[in-house]
């Protein structure tokens, strides 16, 4: 059989990375007999890929119609860096004995990359090849994502710290009578929010109409819009509802004032930096339901989502067991100072604790949103995943409800 097991260790617990950080770990094969190579190689790669199939009636030439299906697909190609961990393009072949064999390797991210993310049709996706080279043979691929951010202050853009009032406001005709007006005003404090931070909304309902309100619905989106350029360009939106609530009803003559919360999971920062075939977006879409055949009221506020919190905001850890942890060295277990050993990477400056002292440090907590397997247009029947073939991002949330970061592998 030869091969038993490639896996890849990162010096750091999550398998994330600040762009613009160094990734330094090691490569750890093990065979059951002897194997012949002529080199290993290691390829770290980071790309943007976006596809779905369009159908439309068509006209031939003898005057049938058919059906056509187009292949429509996007690609961005930020980094690509490969080279030898053993051996070498025109080196002789070798004769790895049985056992685990162990490579270090390192690689320094650009500090441009967009952040990793998954979605229904398209992705930005940051991955770890290592191929065994072996000459007159099919090489043997072994391949693992891992997340990247690019960090987005919200302390940087003062838009996002002032709160935000929504009004809707409508007169409903009955019979040719024209009723007082239904007045919904929703406000949130301000529009800049983190994963893991709760979103608080207060909704006042002033109903002088005659129509009865039976409900308020708060819905949180995630927006995106993908884009292909071949074989022409097209673009695709979807629109994924993160949390949702409702409040009321109001009966017609009512007030009354809801206050409500929402807590925001583990996701992307807004817009997706310096990519340029997905776009992302975040709303807080309001729809307030009437009775009777009356057209609903909707509007929506806007939201930005970053990864460095207001410095005001102090996330709230009253249970002692959900107090934010020390920044978690990447290469060695908690206690050893914090000091780390992955070039450039810690948690406090990286999620911007020199800069606003009172912000604790994140976790990394992976989203719900998974791609269902890892393999891309590059790979080969032979090609492996090492782990599981799944990939969730992971993202800096801050109410340290996962408070542990990963078991280090010995």
């Amino acid at each position: 059989m030869g091969l038993k097991g490639c896996e890849v260790q990162l010096d750091n617990p999550w398998n994330t990375y600040y762009a613009g950080q160094t990734v330094n770990g090691q490569v750890k094969i093990t065979f059951d007999s002897p194997k012949k190579v002529r080199g290993i190689i290691i390829r770290f790669l980071g790309e943007a890929n976006t596809e779905w199939t369009e159908e439309r009636n068509v006209t031939t030439s003898e005057g049938k119609t058919e059906n056509e299906t187009t292949h429509l697909k996007g690609h961005e190609e930020y980094f690509k860096i490969q080279y030898y961990l053993l051996g070498g393009k025109n080196s002789s072949e070798t004769e790895l004995p049985p056992g685990t064999h162990t490579y270090p390797f390192t690689c320094a991210l650009p500090p441009n990359l967009p952040s990793s993310f998954e979605g229904e049709f398209g992705h930005v996706r940051y991955t770890i090849k290592v191929t065994l080279d072996r000459p007159w043979k099919f090489d043997q691929d072994m391949k693992m994502a891992f997340t990247v951010i690019a960090p987005v202050d919200l302390n940087l853009n003062p838009r996002v710290k002032e709160t935000f009032k929504l009004e809707l406001e409508k007169s409903f005709c009955c019979f040719c009578c024209r009723s007082g007006p239904l007045s919904v005003i929703t406000s949130i404090p301000q529009t800049g929010y983190v994963s893991g931070q709760i979103l608080p909304i207060t909704c006042e309902v002033d109903n002088t109409s005659n129509v009865n309100l039976t409900a308020v619905k708060f819905e949180l989106r995630k927006l995106v819009t993908f884009h292909t350029n071949q074989p022409r360009s097209e673009k695709r939106e979807s629109k994924v509802i993160i949390a949702q609530l409702s409040v009321g009803p109001v009966n017609a003559g009512e007030s009354h004032t809801f206050t409500q919360q929402m807590e925001i999971p583990a996701l992307p920062p807004t817009n997706l930096l310096n990519c340029g075939i997905i776009a992302l977006d975040y709303d807080l879409h309001v729809e307030c339901d009437v009775s009777g055949p009356h057209r609903n009221l909707t509007g929506k506020v806007p939201i930005t989502l970053g990864t460095i919190p207001l410095a005001a905001l102090k996330p709230q850890t009253e249970d002692p067991s959900l107090a934010p942890t020390q920044p978690v060295s990447p290469v060695s277990p908690p206690g050893d100072g914090g000091l780390g050993g992955a070039l450039g990477w810690n948690v406090a400056d990286s999620a911007g604790g020199a800069l606003y002292p009172n912000i604790p440090p994140p976790q990394f907590v992976e989203t719900e949103y998974r791609a269902p397997i890892i393999s891309g247009r590059d790979d080969s029947e032979h090609t492996q995943s090492i782990g599981d073939n799944t990939f969730a991002p992971r993202y800096p949330t801050f109410q340290f409800k996962n408070a542990t970061a990963p078991a280090i592998s010995p």
